[in-house]
């Protein structure tokens, strides 16, 4: 598609436009993003037609290859992002004049947040709805360096994470703590052992799983110099893996008590093999946090106290 001078004014239909390719790209596809848009993929393609006509731009490859981004697609991905970014700042502009908070509010958090005792994350969310019915919570479970990501260039308000390390770009506020344990499965050779203290030299003789990311969980693998021999991406993940009997791996008290009990997880106990990890809220320096998003860290904080 030759370029075209592109578009002088962005109106309420282009919006509408960049919000559907934005779910297509999100998706990897037309067909995959038919259930996620509640649209026919016909009706996909043409919309996206017409965004490619009105920025003078070609998106996007689709055909039996498969879905993939043009140079240009990945271009205006990113500005659109930001877009989308400064409307939401324009929206928490409009909240300081309202005494109702509308709009919405992305958070993101660790898959398993739930189970923990300790977590009261449901109790902030039930104070904010009532004091804020207005607003539209979209809640994602995200890796902790995806959700520090996001935070910091605008893709989510708030996140909840880990405390590893600080980034001088994100506020901290310390929420609720997460005790770990390694564990083994009931198919595994250590399942069944007496409850007494492992030795750290026989532990690292059997395959370790642990998250592929900067976390206390990296930390303590490095620390103990176990065999690392599968890497994911979310603690559902490491719960099968230790489940099949095959690898060692950490997981919260809270998680493994279910299958504990079950008879199908085993603690394998050792003084070092065992952290806490205090989670914590993260939002990004700004002079101004919005009225929404100082509302939720405060109920955040109030559920927790």
């Amino acid at each position: 598609m030759a370029k075209k001078q592109v578009l002088n004014r962005v109106t309420d239909v282009d919006i509408r436009l960049l919000d559907i390719f934005k779910a297509v790209v999100a998706c990897g596809g037309f067909s995959a993003a038919e259930f996620e848009l509640n649209i026919g993929r016909s009706t996909i393609s043409k919309h996206i037609s017409d965004l490619e006509t009105r920025v003078g731009l070609k998106l996007c490859h689709r055909g039996p290859a498969g879905f993939s981004l043009t140079s240009d697609g990945e271009h205006v991905l990113q500005a659109m992002d930001d877009l989308f970014v400064s409307i939401d700042r324009f929206q928490e502009q409009l909240d300081e004049a309202h005494s109702d908070l509308t709009g919405k509010l992305r958070i993101a958090c660790l898959d398993h947040s739930s189970s923990n005792p300790e977590a009261k994350v449901f109790k902030a969310i039930q104070y904010f709805r009532d004091a804020a019915p207005g607003v539209t919570l979209d809640i994602s479970m995200e890796p902790p360096n995806i959700t520090e990501e996001g935070v910091i260039n605008g893709k989510f308000n708030l996140g909840i994470v880990p405390l590893h390390r600080r980034s001088p770009m994100l506020i901290y506020h310390d929420l609720y703590t997460e005790d770990m344990r390694l564990y083994c499965g009931q198919d595994h050779e250590l399942f069944g052992t007496p409850d007494k203290k492992h030795e750290l030299k026989n532990l690292r003789k059997f395959s370790y799983a642990g998250l592929s990311f900067n976390s206390p969980n990296m930390a303590i693998h490095q620390k103990l110099r176990l065999r690392k021999s599968a890497f994911v991406q979310n603690e559902e993940a490491l719960t099968l893996l230790i489940l099949s009997g095959r690898y060692l791996g950490f997981l919260p008290t809270h998680t493994a008590k279910q299958f504990q009990d079950a008879g199908l997880m085993q603690e394998l106990r050792n003084d070092t093999a065992t952290y806490t990890s205090t989670m914590s809220a993260i939002i990004r320096k700004s002079a101004s946090k919005g009225r929404r998003l100082k509302k939720f860290l405060d109920c955040l904080i109030e559920a927790h106290s």
